[in-house]
C-alpha cells in the first residue's frame, strides 16, 4: 500500500502534477493561443498564400488543437469534472485567447 501522507514522495508528485497542469492551463496555453490567433489572422489578412506560409499555419493550427485537447480538455476530464466544466475551461483558456489574438491583429491591420 502506498502512503499519500503530506511530505511523502507520492504526495509531492501529485502536488507537482497539479501545479504543472494549472500552469499550462492558466499561463502557457493562453499565451500560445493568443500568439497563434495573431499569426493565423496575419496569414489570412496578408493574402500571401505561399506553400511555406500555408504549411507553417497548418502546423501551428494542428499544434494548437493538440495542445488544447491533450493538455487542457483531457486534463480537466482526468480530474473527474463534468464535460460541461471541461468545455468551459477549454473555452476560457483556449478559445478566448485565440479570438483575442485574431482581434488584436484585425485592430492593428485597420490602423
Amino acid at each position: 500500500m502506498v502512503s499519500q501522507q503530506p511530505g511523502s514522495p507520492v504526495h509531492a508528485r501529485l502536488g507537482w502534477h497539479a501545479f504543472f497542469s494549472e500552469t499550462i492551463r492558466l499561463v502557457l496555453a493562453p499565451l500560445i493561443l493568443l500568439f497563434s490567433g495573431f499569426f493565423t489572422a496575419n496569414f489570412v489578412i496578408s493574402g500571401q498564400y505561399t506553400w511555406p506560409r500555408t504549411s507553417r499555419t497548418l502546423a501551428l493550427t494542428l499544434t494548437v488543437l493538440i495542445l488544447s485537447y491533450e493538455f487542457v480538455y483531457k486534463e480537466q476530464l482526468s480530474r473527474n469534472v463534468s464535460q460541461e466544466r471541461a468545455k468551459s475551461v477549454l473555452f476560457y483558456s483556449c478559445v478566448i485567447p485565440y479570438l483575442v489574438g485574431w482581434l488584436l491583429m484585425l485592430v492593428l491591420w485597420k490602423l
